[in-house]
């Protein structure tokens, strides 16, 4: 039988990131990829221009509508955008005995805000706590942590400070760091370890910018957490699988890069 993955999530008019790539990635993976959308954005491959939160009754209507019916084997958020949001999303994962991976998205790649001051007190009050995975990159690492992040060092602290606020795991991604030898280091804290999973990055020419590197990343994630992998190489194939996608992405000539999370994986497991 084929698996449910649910995504909680902003809609992403460009189709680059949000609950499109989400989608995308998770029918990639073998996947019915379902969805509960928390915003309605107005995005071009280098910034939004407008957004409109969903109601939390409505999101938690999308939510239960499918959660009733269907068997949801995993669970992402995203764009959570208000703090009524996150109560709702935290309170039908608590009830139902979900554990979702986190994707804490706090600002867009152009620099929009995505969540108010409250949502973020309270995502770090209830749904960190509720969480299988939190996968935050350096910026979102930072907010969530209070520490700067300029090396490893700083990394590997983020993630056990964040860790301390009740995930099971945290992964700070690493696309946004620069350890000067064109290698992406993703720091993961499983509870127990600190690890480093290292890649070669893939170049960017012309200045240009991804989009939606984030969302393919905790989709991809979900996915292999549904396929039976353990954490760390749900992890390590996540990390590939972006890459993948930057290097598949598509370039309309205006300065962004648009991921492709449509790729083909390794073959995945079924139930």
């Amino acid at each position: 039988m084929t698996q449910v993955a649910l995504t909680i999530a902003g809609s992403d008019s460009c189709g680059g990131a949000g609950i499109q790539t989400d989608l995308r990635t998770f029918a990639a993976h073998g996947l019915y990829g379902v969805s509960a959308v928390t915003a309605v954005t107005a995005q071009s491959p280098v910034g939004i221009t407008a957004s409109h939160i969903v109601p939390a009754d409505i999101v938690a209507a999308q939510i239960n509508a499918v959660a009733d019916y269907l068997p949801v084997a995993g669970v992402k958020t995203g764009m959570l955008g208000r703090r009524d949001i996150v109560d709702v999303v935290a309170t039908i994962m608590k009830t139902r005995g979900l554990q979702p991976v986190v994707d804490p998205v706090l600002m867009s790649t152009s620099g929009t805000a995505l969540a108010d001051r409250d949502a973020v007190e309270l995502l770090t009050e209830r749904l960190l706590p509720q969480a299988a995975v939190v996968t935050p990159n350096k910026a979102e690492a930072e907010q969530l942590s209070g520490i700067t992040i300029r090396t490893l060092v700083d990394a590997r602290d983020a993630a056990c400070r964040i860790r301390d606020l009740g995930p099971a795991t945290v992964v700070v991604t690493g696309g946004h760091l620069d350890v000067g030898d064109q290698t992406v280091v993703d720091v993961v804290h499983d509870g127990h370890d600190l690890l480093e999973i290292a890649a070669p990055r893939v170049p960017l020419v012309d200045g240009h910018q991804t989009h939606g590197t984030g969302c393919t990343y905790s989709a991809a994630l979900v996915a292999r957490l549904i396929a039976g992998d353990g954490v760390v190489d749900a992890a390590r194939k996540a990390q590939q699988f972006v890459a993948d996608a930057i290097r598949r992405a598509h370039d309309f000539g205006r300065g962004g890069l648009i991921s492709d999370g449509a790729g083909c994986p390794e073959p995945h497991r079924r139930s």
